[in-house]
């Protein structure tokens, strides 16, 4: 293993690229890291350790796995490039406990790959440098499959890692951070410089880490309902509360009767507005709604 050159540095990269005529593939958002430093950073946010088996999304040609398998007792990755199997096949050759499943993770059977591959595992941490336009389903799909997973140790566009991390009464506080943590307490870990990666992208990356909430403040009686009551109550960020909900609603007066006993029972301003609720605040209101049998439709 000390013979072995690791993966991401300018020259090793560059090898490798010209040795299988590759480039980095902007139709699916890649850009390869070239900086031990900064994936060593990322495997230690993960809290990776030997009792760890790692998921990870989009492996490349295998520099952040190479230095999850040093740490993980198994890494599991999901590559959808044709190109990069045989590439993974090679680089990682050394390391006898990675997997490479080649699928689009975005239509795996994820409940059948749980059983398969994690039954057995103590702790499961998903670690990825996404491509930047799929993150968000990519993170929503393995929150709403219900998995038991740990930590997620995600590198992403800047301004999206704001947005899942964002705290009320903030700008960039919207129905994709309550989305996000409803399920997982978000924090940004660190930024990530232009410079480690081959290309440079466009746009300031950072890494998020999201943590598995081990209760919550209030449970919600109908998952449904609420997380269409917080889109609607984003639907115009400068509307109010009120105005926003009514117009989803419908505005005859049965409605706004309901609406206006909910929001009192939940303790909540109707002159609000949406992005100064917090997680809580929205699910004592839809329990309201619940409560009160007012159908919740999502226009489209």
């Amino acid at each position: 293993m000390n013979e072995y050159r690791e993966i991401a540095t300018p020259v090793r990269t560059a090898e490798i690229l010209s040795k299988y005529d590759l480039s980095a593939k902007k139709s699916l958002g890649q850009n390869f890291i070239v900086d031990t430093n900064i994936l060593g950073k990322i495997v230690k946010t993960g809290e990776v350790t030997k009792k760890t088996t790692v998921i990870e999304v989009g492996p490349g040609i295998g520099a952040l796995t190479e230095q999850l398998a040093k740490k993980a007792k198994k890494v599991i990755a999901f590559e959808i490039d044709d190109r990069l199997i045989p590439v993974l096949d090679d680089t990682l050759s050394a390391y006898k406990n990675i997997d490479i499943i080649h699928s689009d993770v975005l239509k795996v059977d994820l409940k059948a790959f749980e059983a398969e591959y994690l039954s057995e595992a103590e702790e499961v941490v998903l670690v990825a440098n996404l491509p930047y336009y799929i993150t968000t389903p990519i993170i929503m799909r393995f929150l709403e499959a219900g998995m038991h997973i740990d930590r997620m140790v995600m590198m992403m566009q800047k301004e999206v890692a704001s947005r899942i991390s964002a705290s009320p009464s903030t700008k960039a506080y919207g129905s994709l951070s309550i989305a996000v943590q409803y399920y997982m307490d978000a924090e940004i870990a660190f930024t990530v410089p232009k410079t480690v990666f081959m290309p440079q992208p466009n746009v300031e990356s950072a890494i998020i880490k999201l943590t598995k909430k081990s209760t919550r403040l209030t449970e919600l009686k109908d998952e449904t309902l609420f997380f269409r009551l917080v889109r609607s109550a984003f639907v115009q960020r400068r509307k109010t509360l009120w105005n926003n909900l009514t117009s989803v609603l419908g505005k005859d007066e049965h409605t706004k009767e309901v609406l206006a006993k909910a929001l009192e029972q939940a303790e909540i301003d109707p002159k609000r507005r949406g992005e100064t609720l917090n997680i809580d605040e929205f699910a004592l209101l839809a329990n309201a709604l619940s409560d009160l049998n007012l159908v919740f439709e999502d226009k489209k």
